[in-house]
């Protein structure tokens, strides 16, 4: 298992999350962006960052990496969710699933139905307000990993929810069309996805991009597998190829 990241490598990673806000806010790169910046803070299986419509009254995801079913609670029925009550206050930092009391998860049909079966241990859910006080959107992440988030990222997820919010509540981050390749990065590809073809530029093995991303060996092969699949490529070295040729590499 790789090692632990220090305080100081999580607090160079925040800048890079803020750097990648301030990027997307202005319209020069997208919100999936930000969350392949996020998982550099902490460790995640999935993640999204949605953006609230107060006319339809429901959320819209602008980037995510959760499954389709999960991302459809999110977008119309979190919002219904006796969680969401408890989240929903300016003056509340984010909810930890480890923090949450046993009697709200059992009455939670988003962990009950949808987080539950995901395997899910731990993870925040975070309501993003303006500067004027409005409810903008949310940040969802969670991972089936057992170790618990360090106090640091935990501490670096709830200062950064400034600049997650400035991100949500731009008008250059619209949400994305959904076409054939989906709501989400070049080819379909989820931010993970993203990170592990990045990886493959450098010519790595499974093991040693999974040190770098702190994920199992088994999990890059099997994001290898999903990125060969949605971009329809014969191997790594192609997916290596179109990575290069997007521009695409890993980060520091």
């Amino acid at each position: 298992m790789a090692a632990e990241r220090s305080t100081a490598d999580i607090l160079d990673a925040a800048v890079h999350v803020r750097e990648a806000a301030r990027s997307a806010t202005s319209g020069a790169t997208g919100v999936d962006a930000v969350l392949a910046a996020l998982s550099e803070v902490m460790a995640y299986d999935h993640a999204s960052l949605a953006r609230w419509d107060p006319l339809r009254r429901r959320h819209t995801t602008l980037a995510g990496s959760y499954p389709d079913d999960a991302t459809a609670y999110i977008e119309t029925r979190l919002h219904h969710d006796p969680v969401f009550s408890v989240l929903h206050s300016p003056a509340r930092g984010g909810l930890w699933l480890r923090d949450v009391p046993g009697q709200l998860l059992a009455a939670s049909l988003g962990f009950q139905e949808v987080l539950r079966p995901l395997g899910v241990e731990d993870g925040v859910a975070q309501c993003l307000f303006a500067a004027d006080g409005r409810y903008v959107g949310m940040l969802n992440v969670s991972t089936r990993r057992p170790r618990r988030t360090s106090d640091p990222a935990r501490a670096v997820v709830t200062l950064l929810t400034e600049a997650l919010a400035a991100t949500v509540g731009s008008p250059a981050c619209a949400p994305p069309r959904r076409g054939a390749a989906g709501a989400r990065g070049p080819g379909g590809l989820s931010p993970r996805e993203l990170q592990v073809l990045a990886e493959l530029t450098t010519g790595r093995t499974n093991r040693a991009i999974a040190e770098r991303l702190h994920i199992t060996p088994r999990t890059v092969g099997t994001h290898i597998e999903h990125i060969l699949a949605k971009l329809d490529l014969p191997n790594r070295a192609a997916a290596a190829a179109r990575a290069a040729a997007w521009g695409i590499g890993p980060s520091r």
